[in-house]
């Protein structure tokens, strides 16, 4: 009997995954052959990125303040907050409340000169890159410094953010775009992010 309720058990978790994953590949905006869908696919099964709506995962918006911060929140695990967010426009019921405050905690987020956070302004690849560092330096991960001197465009990185450019472009999380170009300034989209996610949590083969 015992044996029976186990067999049942795991038949009902291996549904309940594959489930996961066909909901993940359920998009009707992510086609299956597109370079981003395996991407969405793994991070969507992994739940560290969400649809825009139940059908759609809205590839090509861009990413904002407030989905950096669930994302690496998740990614760590959801931990629970020391204290309220800090910040004067983050309320209780943003989605990225816990998130946002876990984050500043840790020094991954910080605010705006006014005190504000920002959760729904737009994230520039730049940007991402020093979320993405700091966060690397809060999970104890090994930080790296790529040469940056290789790509066109390397004089249009803030200083703020070269450690960060640097670090992604090292691990691997950043690669040139069509031009061999990084575009620091150019937004951050979901798809990339999903990209950079399944980069992040897939172990490097050799």
């Amino acid at each position: 009997m015992r044996r029976g309720f186990f067999t049942v058990f795991l038949a009902l978790c291996l549904l309940a995954g594959l489930a996961t994953v066909a909901a993940a590949a359920a998009y009707t905006d992510v086609a299956g052959d597109v370079w981003y869908a395996d991407a969405v696919t793994q991070v969507s099964a992994d739940g560290l990125m969400n649809g825009t709506s139940a059908t759609a995962f809205s590839p090509e918006a861009p990413v904002t303040r407030g989905m950096v911060v669930t994302v690496l929140w998740r990614l760590a695990g959801s931990p629970a907050p020391a204290a309220d967010a800090p910040f004067p426009d983050v309320y209780a019921w943003h989605y990225y409340a816990d998130a946002a405050a876990w984050c500043a905690q840790q020094g991954i987020a910080a605010g705006y000169g006014s005190g504000s956070f920002g959760g729904g302004d737009s994230v520039t690849r730049e940007q991402l890159a020093v979320f993405l560092w700091r966060y690397a330096q809060y999970a104890k991960l090994e930080l790296a410094s790529g040469v940056l001197d290789h790509y066109p465009d390397r004089d249009s990185i803030h200083a703020w953010a070269l450690d960060g450019m640097a670090h992604v472009v090292g691990t691997g999380l950043y690669t040139g775009n069509g031009d061999g170009a990084l575009d620091p300034s150019g937004p951050a989209s979901r798809a990339q992010l999903a990209i950079i996610l399944h980069r992040l949590t897939t172990p490097a083969v050799g």
